[in-house]
C-alpha cells in the first residue's frame, strides 16, 4: 500500500458517515504524487494557480486527463480568465461580481457553460478574498442570471482558529446556502468547506467537498 493509499484509507474512515467528495490539492506536490493519488482511486484534483495547474495537468498521461476532474481553488485574476475558463471543470474561487461577469463573457465566447462556486469570506479576514455575506446577498441574483455560467454552490476558507469559531463559521455557511436556495428557488448542490486542519468539523455542517493536501500527500 502506498503512502497516499494509506492516508486516503484513514481519511475515509474519519469522514464516515458524511462522505463528502475528496478534492486532492496538489499545489505543493509534483505530478508523480498526483498520479499516485489517481492510482489510489482519487479522481478530483485542485490547484491554486492557473499556469501551474495547466502545466501540471497537461503533463499527465491521457488516461488520467480523460478520467479526472480539475478544480481551481486559488484567487483568479481577471487577466487569467481566458486561460482558466473551459480548462477547469469547476472554478471554486469566484470572489466578486466583476470576476463572475468576466467568466460569463468568456464562457459565452467559447460557447460553453462554466461551473463555478462563489467564495465567501464569512470570517471577514482582510488577508483573504471572497464575498462578505452581505455583499453576496446583494449580488447573488445578478450572478445567478449571468449567461454562460452555472453556480453550483458556495466555498469558504476558514481561518486557523479554535473549534468553537470553526463550528460557527461552517454553520453560518450552511445557513447561508439554505437561505439563498429558499429565497431564489435555486439548488446549490455544493458546499466546499474544510481543509487538512479542519475537515472533521466542516463535514458536520454539510460540507460536500473537502480540499485535502498535506493530509493526503505527507
Amino acid at each position: 500500500m502506498s503512502n497516499v493509499e494509506y492516508n486516503l484509507s484513514e481519511l475515509r474512515k474519519e469522514i464516515v458517515p458524511y462522505k463528502p467528495k475528496i478534492i486532492a490539492v496538489t499545489k505543493y506536490f509534483g505530478v508523480e504524487k498526483l498520479i499516485e493519488a489517481y492510482n489510489a482511486g482519487l479522481r478530483c484534483f485542485a490547484e491554486n494557480r492557473v499556469q501551474d495547474a495547466l502545466e501540471k495537468f497537461e503533463s499527465l498521461p491521457d488516461e488520467i486527463k480523460q478520467n479526472s476532474v480539475f478544480h481551481l481553488i486559488g484567487h483568479l485574476q481577471s487577466n487569467k480568465v481566458k486561460k482558466a475558463v473551459g480548462k477547469f471543470d469547476l472554478i471554486q474561487s469566484v470572489d466578486s461580481l466583476k470576476l463572475a461577469q468576466a467568466i460569463s463573457q468568456e464562457a459565452q465566447n467559447q460557447g460553453i457553460i462554466q461551473h463555478i462556486l462563489l467564495q465567501v469570506n464569512n470570517a471577514n479576514e482582510d488577508a483573504k478574498f471572497g464575498f462578505s455575506v452581505l455583499d453576496l446577498k446583494d449580488v447573488f441574483a445578478t450572478i445567478l442570471n449571468l449567461k454562460g455560467i452555472k453556480v453550483d454552490g458556495l466555498m469558504n476558507i476558514a481561518p486557523i482558529t479554535d473549534e468553537e469559531t470553526l463550528e460557527f463559521l461552517f454553520g453560518d455557511m450552511q445557513n447561508l446556502k439554505s437561505e439563498l436556495e429558499t429565497k431564489y428557488n435555486c439548488q446549490l448542490n455544493e458546499l466546499s468547506m474544510g481543509m487538512s486542519g479542519d475537515y472533521k468539523i466542516a463535514v458536520k455542517f454539510g460540507s460536500t467537498m473537502i480540499r485535502i493536501g498535506r493530509k493526503l500527500f505527507t
